[in-house]
């Protein structure tokens, strides 16, 4: 029988200018408005999707220039609150689960455990956190930079935190007896006093307590990561080349840090981000590929804004055919950004900025075995099901803006196949997210 797998989508602009600099625009979509979303989300659901997953930054920089660079073409900025769309996902949804992004920096303990309670209670259950530890936004909220593992033991202590005001509420708790007028005992609700490195406060929580606690996702392939979702996360979210052989071997090894983080192997579902390019044959998917071999200088200037907006860097003002001197880099830029931007380079000594940009610029066919992204839904079906097969891939996630256009492009020839081959669910069991991503 063909492994299903299991189907995300990353909205990877986060609650921002979809559609921006592109031809869809013209649709008039407003991006502000909710209908927009709630109109894919259902789309979504109907293709048979677990997820879909809110991208989000809180901060658009600390300089003027940096200010620049990431709104200049809404790369970076302006970003809206995606808890504050997600009621709106539930309520045009009965399956789909809404996974916003939180940073703990950003939010107090108790604060977020009452109000995720809150949404997972109202949207019966299909809630998600992803967890993410970026430092860029520091400022913003009184604190300092941490280093990269500080950060994650500050997300530790937050994840423990909201658990521990959760479950400050034991099951049989509530009464809710109408004849006694009795609706919960106090004798079964702990106070809680948590005195940690990163906050002090005192419970119990005032919610109800929980059916299934939100579903955590987190990024990160770093060692330090993988061990973060090895021992909190029900989806880590992967980057990968998607052979068979990266595959599998990304997938064992958050397999194995969960085992040696005391759960089981299959308590967490590796997915892979995936943004494939669906041609209508196989010589249109080699024609797109082999123009983006050879771009223009304005197809390169649209890869170094892109850029720039991650790096909190100009590249736009660079000479293109002299090397790049990584010491216009400041500290606060990411060193996993920058050595992503190098790519396929050892280092940037004598590679001119045209070759680098060139590198950010070339797609790949589907069946080059690296990172082929371009192909027919036919060859798309093909090397899903291969993953599945072959390396026992437990799914993907696709990524781009949340709106119809991107929607049918990417998944109008691709659900029918997926689903003639058993791959793709039609169907959802109940207890929400959680139980939809244990369901197989």
């Amino acid at each position: 029988m063909t492994r299903q797998q299991h189907f995300g989508w990353f909205l990877s602009r986060g609650f921002g200018p979809h559609g921006w600099a592109r031809p869809y625009l013209e649709w008039d979509y407003d991006w502000r408005r909710p209908d927009l979303y709630q109109q894919s989300a259902r789309q979504l659901e109907r293709a048979g999707f677990d997820f879909v997953l809110i991208e989000d930054a809180l901060s658009v920089g600390i300089s003027p220039a940096t200010l620049d660079l990431r709104v200049r073409k809404a790369y970076g900025g302006p970003k809206h609150d995606p808890w504050t769309l997600a009621p709106y996902l539930f309520a045009a949804t009965e399956h789909l689960g809404v996974i916003p992004t939180a940073n703990p920096a950003a939010w107090h303990p108790y604060t977020a455990a009452r109000q995720f309670a809150s949404l997972q209670h109202l949207s019966g259950d299909r809630l998600g956190l992803n967890v993410v530890t970026d430092v860029g936004s520091a400022h913003h909220f009184g604190q300092d930079r941490l280093p990269h593992d500080q950060a994650y033991d500050r997300a530790q202590e937050w994840l423990d935190a909201l658990r521990l005001l959760w479950r400050s509420w034991d099951e049989d708790a509530l009464i809710r007896d109408p004849h006694t007028q009795i609706y919960a005992d106090g004798a079964k609700i702990r106070a809680v006093e948590h005195r940690g490195r990163h906050w002090s406060f005192d419970g119990p929580l005032n919610a109800e307590p929980l059916e299934s606690e939100p579903v955590i996702a987190s990024p990160g392939g770093s060692p330090r990561g993988i061990g973060f979702a090895a021992g909190n996360s029900q989806i880590q979210l992967a980057l990968s080349n998607l052979d068979v052989d990266a595959v599998r071997a990304y997938r064992q090894r958050v397999r194995e840090a969960a085992v040696a983080a005391g759960r089981g192997a299959d308590d967490i579902r590796t997915l892979f981000v995936f943004k494939p390019i669906v041609a209508s044959s196989a010589a249109e998917a080699d024609r797109i590929v082999e123009a983006s071999a050879h771009p223009d200088d304005a197809a390169l200037r649209e890869v170094a804004e892109a850029w720039s907006s991650d790096l909190e860097t100009d590249l736009t003002v660079l000479d293109l055919d002299a090397p790049l001197d990584p010491a216009i880099f400041g500290e606060h830029v990411s060193q996993g950004t920058i050595k992503g931007l190098r790519g396929r380079f050892a280092s940037f000594d004598g590679v001119p900025m045209r070759d680098i940009l060139a590198g950010k610029a070339r797609l790949g066919r589907i069946g080059d075995g690296i990172s082929g992204t371009v192909g027919t839904a036919e060859e798309l079906a093909d090397l899903i099901e291969q993953l599945g097969e072959e390396a026992d891939n437990d799914g993907l996630i696709f990524s781009g803006d949340l709106h119809p256009v991107t929607l049918h492009r990417a998944l109008d020839e691709l659900v029918p196949l997926l689903r003639r081959r058993g791959i793709l669910r039609r169907d959802f069991v109940a207890g929400g997210l959680a139980a939809n991503l244990s369901a197989f």
